[in-house]
């Protein structure tokens, strides 16, 4: 449809399309991160970058300027003047290569995903990483079809920071905005979230507590298995203001 803000795509392997009521809330989770600790690499791919093109960053240099940011932002800022797709795609190719076949989850996900279904909530990934870069993470961290649908940010019509990715989500779920918690661990993903209507938390895989919270998240976890969860949780069902 016109008005849908991304591109439905396919829906992950395995899962088949069936009518059903839409859940009476959401859990919503960004990919890089927040699922999995990639930041290292991303990282490491972008000193490679940027040192080929005379430039010495570092961690910190990542952290505050590319970390969570489209590409397409990130080369039109820094690589002015060079083909921005094929930067892109060859970022994205070296980052492929670096993620093994297998590779250790956030702590606590596959509980909290086990459950999310047995409570009927809807389960989303919400990421500005390309498809394939997506469904190689999943497979990764052993999650290939563990969730209701994914989002791209590249196919929707802007990616986080706007809401769109969010509100895509929210809309392909059927839940409304108060009921949905957004999981995420970059300023662009939570502004993503909280723009939308979410309840947005952050995950502190490589910011701490005062950033995420400066950035829009109510709350902010160190993994899964934090104890701050359960009562957010538990009023899931009834809304979250």
């Amino acid at each position: 449809m016109d008005a849908q803000p991304c591109r439905r795509g396919r829906p992950p392997r395995g899962r088949r399309i069936v009518t059903r009521p839409p859940p009476a809330a959401a859990l919503l989770f960004d990919l890089d991160g927040t699922l999995m600790h990639t930041d290292p690499i991303h990282a490491a791919v972008f000193i490679d970058l940027f040192a080929a093109r005379g430039r010495r960053i570092d961690m910190a240099f990542y952290l505050n300027h590319l970390h969570g940011r489209l590409n397409a932002s990130i080369f039109a800022e820094f690589c002015p003047g060079e083909d921005a797709r094929a930067l892109s795609e060859a970022k994205e190719a070296a980052f492929r290569a670096r993620v093994s076949a297998r590779m250790p989850s956030t702590p606590g996900i596959e509980a909290l995903l086990d459950r999310a279904r047995t409570n009927g909530w809807g389960t989303a990934v919400v990421t500005n990483a390309p498809r394939a870069n997506a469904e190689a993470m999943l497979a990764a961290i052993g999650l290939p079809d563990a969730f209701d649908t994914l989002v791209i940010g590249d196919e929707c019509t802007a990616g986080k920071p706007d809401p769109a990715p969010y509100t895509a989500a929210m809309t392909r779920l059927g839940v409304p905005p108060a009921a949905c918690i957004a999981f995420e661990d970059s300023p662009s993903g939570l502004r993503s979230a909280a723009a939308a209507g979410a309840y947005a938390i952050g995950i502190r895989s490589s910011l701490d507590d005062a950033a995420l919270r400066a950035a829009g998240a109510a709350l902010s976890l160190q993994d899964f298995d934090d104890p701050a969860l359960p009562p957010v949780l538990a009023r899931l069902s009834g809304g979250l203001s």
